[in-house]
């Protein structure tokens, strides 16, 4: 993970709009969102369903493209990179953690690990699987390494997530709903792993639809209909 300036903006996000066409005309996804995320800030995004969660973790990974305005991440015009030069940065500076997981079925724990790295072009013979395996000893998985992901329980799954997600040591960590399909305790689970990554200094924006994520995270940015409307909590001044 590369050194940050604690006076800089992680993320930086100018007059975003995210406009979708639809049949019944246009929808604003996202208003004219202002937005400054520090390194080592643990920010939740808390929001009804079809607040602009989702599509403003899409916006800072460059999964979506933008309709205006602008974001940068550890320095990069994320609205200015072409496709193929997007998915590469992204994969070196972002670690992004799904609801649904997205694990290779036909790998197992280990190689969907070192195949976050090969896509980088991060793998090395050898070193890559001793890191791979030491990220899921991270996560208490490592008797599983050799394991595909069918043979292991929902929450099992999201830890293994988490730990592809820092493969390429990211600069930041997006978390859509990360526990959204799991039970209360196998949820506690993964907060306290991402509280552990908190302490060693890394950078977090998750989102959710639920408002307890309050109690968890040091930040708390609240939308509604594509807007910000409250932000509280720490945070530097932009």
């Amino acid at each position: 993970m590369k050194e940050q300036n604690a006076s800089q903006p992680l993320i930086k996000i100018e007059s975003l709009v995210k406009t979708y066409q639809t049949g019944a005309g246009p929808f604003d996804a996202l208003r004219s969102i202002d937005l400054n995320v520090y390194p080592g800030e643990y920010v939740g995004v808390i929001g009804k369903s079809g607040a602009g969660k989702t599509t403003l973790i899409n916006m800072i990974s460059g999964i979506d493209q933008i309709t205006s305005g602008q974001v940068f991440v550890n320095g990069t015009a994320v609205h200015e990179l072409k496709e193929d030069a997007l998915a590469h940065w992204r994969g070196l500076n972002l670690g992004v953690i799904y609801q649904s997981f997205n694990l290779l079925p036909m790998l197992s724990l280990r190689d969907n690990i070192t195949l976050a790295m090969d896509f980088c072009g991060q793998y090395r013979s050898g070193k890559s699987e001793q890191k791979a395996l030491q990220l899921l000893e991270d996560v208490e998985l490592a008797e599983h390494a050799h394991k595909p992901p069918a043979y292991i329980s929902g929450g099992q799954k999201q830890r293994v997530a988490i730990a592809r997600a820092l493969a390429n040591d990211p600069a930041v960590i997006l978390a859509d709903e990360p526990t959204g399909r799991l039970d209360t305790t196998t949820a506690e689970t993964i907060y306290e792993i991402f509280d552990k990554l908190i302490q060693q200094g890394r950078t977090i924006v998750m989102v959710s639809h639920d408002r307890s994520l309050s109690k968890r995270v040091e930040r708390v940015i609240e939308l509604a209909d594509g807007q910000i409307v409250s932000d509280t909590g720490r945070s530097h001044a932009s």
